[in-house]
């Protein structure tokens, strides 16, 4: 994803290696001193093209992987006000290293969202090639989710931070279609209740994922994907009750 990329290769630049002093003009140095060394007599010192390109390390990249990481899942644990020390203190690495990668909570958040959106939408294309049952292919894309931490995208809807951002909103849409291919083929089908939607499964995928804000709930992963199985349970045709109200929209998602 070039936008990915780009914020990648930005924010490492302080990691990246840079060129030796020794191999820049006018800075040869004789050995065992710190003096430059003299020019030979009748010669003319020729500079040498420096052909070295700044890089992201591979460490560099790791690190801002496991900072991503971190937040991921303590937003979920948490919400996204947990405090910065502790996502730096989660990912294993120093709080200037966070910093120098995400410069203030807006830049993390941003990051993490962008993240999580577009490794779910990967997880619904997958279902929809591995499964040929319609139904099937929406509860492989639920428990999936769920492994994604995709309860970390509350921040998308609590106005933290710029969720208009462009490209934020081009994996939303993303995520969103790919959703609402799944929930289309199986009401289609014939496998899935009509009196759904697909804000009604993200709904549902949030609360199901995310324990109450505030509580350290450790062990609330090994409920996770009993609780949404018996979800998937309540949606399969045919009904057993009436669903109270309408069906959630995407529209009524964003409205809220």
């Amino acid at each position: 994803m070039k936008t990915v990329a780009k914020d990648v290769a930005q924010a490492v630049a302080d990691d990246a290696t840079q060129p030796d002093d020794a191999t820049q003009p006018g800075n040869a140095t004789q050995p065992g001193t710190g003096d430059a060394a003299p020019a030979v007599a009748g010669k003319s010192a020729a500079p040498e093209p420096s052909c070295r390109v700044a890089r992201p390390r591979a460490d560099a990249l790791r690190n801002r992987e496991r900072i991503v990481s971190a937040a991921r899942e303590l937003f979920v644990e948490f919400g996204p006000d947990v405090p910065l020390d502790d996502v730096a203190r989660r990912a294993g690495v120093g709080n200037a290293t966070l910093y120098r990668n995400f410069p203030d909570r807006a830049a993390l958040t941003h990051e993490v969202v962008l993240a999580v959106t577009s490794r779910t939408t990967l997880r619904a294309e997958e279902a929809v090639a591995a499964e040929s049952d319609p139904f099937a292919a929406l509860s492989r894309f639920v428990h999936a989710a769920a492994d994604e931490r995709i309860g970390a995208l509350c921040p998308m809807i609590s106005g933290v931070f710029d969720k208009d951002h462009p490209d934020l909103l081009a994996e939303r849409d993303r995520l969103e279609e790919a959703v609402a291919g799944l929930v289309s083929r199986a009401q289609s089908a014939g496998r899935l209740r009509t009196d759904i939607a697909v804000g009604d499964v993200l709904v549902a995928l949030s609360q199901l994922t995310r324990p109450l804000p505030g509580i350290a709930c450790q062990g609330i992963d090994r409920f996770t994907h009993r609780h949404l199985q018996l979800f998937l349970d309540g949606l399969e045709t045919p009904a057993r009750s009436e669903l109270p109200g309408s069906a959630a929209t995407l529209e009524d998602l964003r409205r809220s």
